[in-house]
C-alpha cells in the first residue's frame, strides 16, 4: 500500500493541473532568471518515504530535499527535466514550483548553479537530460538498471564516460534510522511490495548530497524551511 501511495503521489506531482501553475504567476520567476543547467531542489513532502529520505541526509544549510531536477531549454521552453512519476519527463517551471509550499504559500524550492569552472559541462548535460526523456523511473533506487531516480539522473548526465570522472560523487546509501540498526518501517513496507531486498549500502546519492556539493552555488531560495 505504501509503495502504491508513493507512486500515486509521484504521478500526481507530475500531472498537477495547469490552472494551479497559472495561479503562481511570473512575479517570483522574474526575481530569479533561470538558466539552462541550473539544478533545482525541492521538498516534496510526500509522507513517510520523503521523511525517511530527509532524515538520513540534510541538504544545503540543513534543509530537507526529497527531489531534484535540471533546468533545460526544450522545444523553445525553459523547464525542468526530472525523474518523477513513471519516467523521466519535461515539466514547466511553473508546474514544478506549485507542488509544495511553506506556511506562507511560497514554493519549497531552491536553485543552484554550477560554479564557473564547470560551465563547460552544462551543454552536454542538458543534451543528455533531454535524451533521457522517457527512461523509466527507478523505483528500486539501484545503480545500472536501465532506469533512473531523480538524483541518479543528475549524476548520470554529468558523468564523463570517457574518463570515468563525474561532477557529483556517489556514497553508500542507508535506509536505516539514524543512530539505529533498524530500517525505517516505510522502507520495509516499500521494498516488501516490490519483493526486493532493501539495497542498504549500495552506492547512490540523494538531493541533499547534491545540494551540498562544492561544485555548485545556491543562487535563489523561494520558501522558508522550518528548522
Amino acid at each position: 500500500m505504501l509503495r502504491k501511495t508513493f507512486i500515486a503521489f509521484l504521478f500526481f506531482c507530475s500531472s498537477i493541473c495547469t490552472l494551479q501553475a497559472q495561479e503562481f504567476q511570473a512575479q517570483e520567476l522574474q526575481a530569479q532568471e533561470f538558466q539552462a543547467g541550473d539544478i533545482v531542489f525541492q521538498d516534496l513532502q510526500c509522507g513517510p518515504l520523503c521523511n525517511a529520505i530527509n532524515a538520513v541526509t540534510k541538504g544545503y544549510q540543513g534543509k530537507d530535499f526529497s527531489h531534484v531536477g535540471i533546468v533545460v531549454n526544450y522545444q523553445n521552453q525553459l523547464g525542468v527535466i526530472e525523474a518523477i512519476g513513471s519516467k523521466v519527463q519535461f515539466t514547466s517551471l511553473n508546474i514544478f514550483l506549485v507542488r509544495s509550499f511553506d506556511t506562507t504559500g511560497k514554493p519549497l524550492v531552491i536553485a543552484g548553479r554550477l560554479k564557473k569552472k564547470f560551465h563547460k559541462s552544462i551543454a552536454k548535460a542538458c543534451a543528455l537530460a533531454i535524451a533521457s526523456i522517457g527512461i523509466p523511473y527507478d523505483d528500486r533506487f539501484l545503480p545500472n538498471n536501465d532506469s533512473l531516480y531523480c538524483s541518479e539522473l543528475i549524476y548520470a548526465i554529468y558523468l564523463n564516460h570517457a574518463n570515468a570522472k563525474t561532477l557529483f560523487k556517489l556514497a553508500p546509501m542507508t535506509y536505516k534510522q539514524p543512530g539505529s540498526k533498524a530500517f525505517f518501517p516505510a522502507w520495509i513496507d516499500y521494498y516488501a511490495q516490490l519483493h526486493s531486498a532493501i539495497p542498504e549500502g549500495k552506492m547512490g546519492l540523494n538531493p541533499g548530497l547534491i545540494s551540498r556539493s562544492s561544485k555548485i552555488k545556491i543562487i535563489y531560495q523561494y520558501g522558508t524551511w522550518l528548522q
